[in-house]
């Protein structure tokens, strides 16, 4: 009897092998497995007739029913593992998401035209001798108002205007920049005017306000201008802004005009202001007619901010201006609508944005201008 109980496993281990590789599913190996290693299985069943044998008999047997049972445990593991890594490369096939775009050869990446409008505006300052500076995005009171002569009754301070963050230890507030010009006053603060003698900086940068409509964002972009030096006056600035706005509307006979205005930070200020007419189609036609278009305000720095600095305003005079490149865009392109400037809508893009081959930047100058 153990001859024949001997020969029978052996088969089995013959058998399962074939069997388990060959399963095609976790199924057909599930059943499998119940078939040889279940309560009713095949070598449980083995195991119950081994009552009968002799002792000598019962260990031998025992021997090879334990070898045939870890061999067919580890078998089935691995078909199991093989199988579940089938499985799960299956699912990834079929559940597989193309995330990118459609390979169009007639379709291109475009410049967003915010971004146009500040490498533009940078390469036109820059030819005029103006450099390039940056700050940080979260200002210090002192810095975003007080340099900046800018009183505490101010509506800039009050909290419906600007975004303050949590006090620190000392109780002080830090506050999301309103404008770029603290980099101004940072800007002042590490250069011996007495050494450079003249000194002409723009600072491109996003600005942040409690506002937002069609023209209006909470957080949107300025560039701000500063000019120090011995001997420089009103005709300065009106001569370097005039010249701004020709080269970026492209219009060299560009109606320009300067108003009167009041900015705790210069002295006399002035708004600046540039022809129009309104087109049958609703659009602007910018350069020249009856109605004026506020662009940037400007002004001779005040002495204050000057002394506040350590800069001797007897000796050294200078102005500053200011504009919103949102605004300065959407004239220039005819964007009706600020909002869509930071929805990522590629339609919107499309229209409005730019290959960026031949385009006015730092790089290739301001050639093409009043082409």
């Amino acid at each position: 009897m153990s001859d024949d109980i001997k020969d029978k496993i052996e088969l089995i281990a013959e058998e399962s092998i074939t069997k388990i590789s060959k399963s095609k599913n976790l199924t057909e190996l599930e059943d499998l497995r119940i078939f040889y290693l279940g309560k009713k299985g095949l070598v449980t069943s083995f195991l119950k007739t081994m009552k009968n044998l002799e002792q000598s008999e019962k260990i031998n047997i025992g021997k090879k029913l334990n070898l045939l049972k870890n061999k067919l445990i580890n078998n089935i593991e691995e078909k199991k593992l093989h199988l579940n890594d089938a499985l799960i490369q299956q699912k990834l096939l079929e559940e597989k998401i193309d995330i990118t775009l459609e390979n169009d050869h007639e379709q291109y990446g475009t410049l967003h035209p915010l971004s146009k409008t500040i490498d533009e505006i940078s390469a036109i300052f820059a030819n005029m001798g103006f450099y390039i500076e940056e700050g940080p995005d979260i200002e210090t009171d002192y810095y975003n108002f007080t340099a900046l002569n800018i009183p505490l009754e101010h509506p800039a301070r009050q909290e419906h205007d600007t975004f303050y963050l949590q006090p620190n230890s000392e109780g002080t507030r830090k506050v999301l920049r309103t404008h770029t010009s603290p980099v101004q006053i940072r800007t002042l603060e590490k250069i011996d005017i007495d050494q450079e003698k003249e000194i002409r900086v723009i600072v491109p940068g996003r600005t942040y306000r409690s506002d937002h409509d069609a023209t209006h964002s909470p957080m949107f972009h300025q560039c701000e201008g500063l000019v120090i030096g011995e001997n420089i006056d009103m005709s300065h600035l009106k001569g370097t802004l005039i010249e701004f706005l020709k080269v970026y509307f492209n219009s060299n006979n560009l109606s320009v005009r300067f108003r009167p205005s009041f900015f705790p930070f210069t002295e006399p200020s002035a708004e600046v202001d540039i022809g129009y007419k309104k087109l049958s189609d609703g659009t602007l036609d910018i350069g020249q007619g009856d109605s004026w278009l506020e662009v940037l305000g400007s002004g001779m720095v005040h002495p204050k901010v000057l002394e506040g600095v350590g800069i001797d305003p007897s000796k050294y005079q200078g102005f500053a201006f200011g504009m919103g490149l949102e605004r300065l865009t959407m004239l220039k392109y005819n964007i009706p609508d600020l909002r869509p400037f930071y929805d990522s809508d590629l339609r919107w893009l499309k229209h409005y944005g730019f290959l960026g081959i031949n385009e006015i930047n730092l790089h290739s100058g301001l050639n093409g201008v009043f082409s």
